[in-house]
């Protein structure tokens, strides 16, 4: 069982930058790949970022390609999430995600955290 804690979510205007943090407690947290992904007012589950294990491919939502970057510590055991340019259409809740397996990286993450809110204001 993998637990991940969510940090760093606030209220910020538009135009402005956050950082998200994801502590885990796993002590093998760099054999799983991590994720972000957020859920807006009425709207579903939506994927963000990911960070693979061992090579450190990233992938993105094009929503949020070249505004938002993801990178990890393993010697934390945290992932990261930099939001810069926010908008207020990324308003949400951001969970962090976690994985053993591979595929598409935008999918099957088998650990979630508790959420951490984010608000976007005009």
């Amino acid at each position: 069982q993998v637990l991940l804690v969510e940090s760093g979510g606030g209220v910020v205007q538009a135009g402005g930058s956050l950082r998200l943090s994801c502590a885990a407690s796993e002590r093998t947290f760099s054999r799983y790949d991590m994720a972000w992904f957020r859920v807006a007012p009425g709207k579903e589950r939506e994927f963000v970022a990911a960070i693979s294990r061992g090579d450190l491919t990233t992938a993105y939502a094009d929503s949020v390609k070249g505004r938002f970057t993801i990178s990890r510590d393993n010697a934390k055991n945290t992932v990261f999430l930099l939001m810069n340019s926010l908008k207020p259409a990324d308003t949400a809740v951001y969970y962090c995600a976690a994985r053993s397996s591979g595929g598409l990286m935008s999918s099957g993450y088998e650990y979630w955290g508790q959420g951490t809110q984010v608000t976007v204001s005009s």
